[in-house]
């Protein structure tokens, strides 16, 4: 079964990054043809090294499609975008960018979906940037430099040293900047104090192999109602691991609290 239909378009951020992004029109349009029933945007962040062109990523857009239209985007340093990637800092301009031009397409009313570094990212957005309607978190940190699972080793392996961010540019397409933030951000448990009024939903598996549920239960106790938290039997860790059945739960989600 093919995918729903995406219209490349580059975005550019606050600080001047060109972002490579897609928006997928709902699949149910409203009667007169714009955004569709609701006028409800959905943007999609995806993880460390995702692309919004992988074939994992175009499957979530084709069933969040379902629900509203999608704004996917390569975070800077990503595939086609450009700049390089902070790991999580500046990428909140990306998300900006992102929710920026859903509201120029006419969506009325925007959810963020994240995943793994995505997650962190919306969750930062939400708080600081403000102005959107529901937020949903999988699988993400709730606390930066996290190294206690082999993954987390292997993915800091890849930001901290030259082979690492070598490696990642030749195998993933993923320019990772030098040095170290400053200052550092708000750590993502903080921030998710500072998304209500907008609802805020927790995703996470018990077999996430880079960040034990432990992250998503600091997430939610520092988030502020209304929340809500999701611990998914068998589930991995982000969109490699996300079923059809869970991507059509967090948009029937989305739906029943941007209603």
């Amino acid at each position: 079964m093919p995918f729903a239909s995406s219209f490349p378009v580059m975005l550019r951020t606050d600080d001047g990054v060109r972002i490579d992004a897609a928006h997928t029109p709902p699949a149910h349009p409203g009667p007169d043809g714009g955004p569709g029933a609701g006028g409800t945007g959905i943007v999609v962040a995806h993880g460390f090294t995702g692309s919004w062109r992988e074939r994992t990523a175009r499957r979530i857009v084709h069933v969040l499609s379902r629900y509203g239209g999608v704004v996917a985007f390569d975070f800077r340093g990503h595939g086609r975008s450009g700049g390089e990637s902070t790991v999580g800092d500046l990428e909140i301009l990306d998300v900006a960018a992102a929710v920026r031009h859903a509201r120029v397409v006419g969506y009325s009313r925007i959810a963020l979906v994240g995943f793994s570094m995505g997650a962190a990212v919306v969750v930062r957005h939400a708080a600081l940037h403000r102005g959107v309607d529901a937020v949903v978190a999988v699988s993400g940190p709730a606390r930066w430099y996290y190294r206690g699972t082999k993954p987390m080793r292997q993915v800091h392996w890849a930001i901290e040293q030259p082979v690492g961010r070598l490696a990642a540019r030749m195998a993933k397409r993923t320019r990772i900047a030098r040095g170290r933030w400053d200052p550092v951000p708000m750590p993502p448990r903080e921030a998710a104090g500072l998304v209500s009024p907008a609802p805020l939903l927790v995703v996470h598996g018990d077999r996430d192999a880079f960040f034990p549920l432990e992250h998503a239960h600091q997430l939610y106790a520092g988030a502020r109602e209304p929340k809500e938290l999701w611990v998914e039997p068998g589930y991995g860790h982000a969109e490699t691991a996300a079923t059809p059945d869970l991507i059509h739960r967090i948009g029937k989600w989305i739906t029943s609290n941007l209603s």
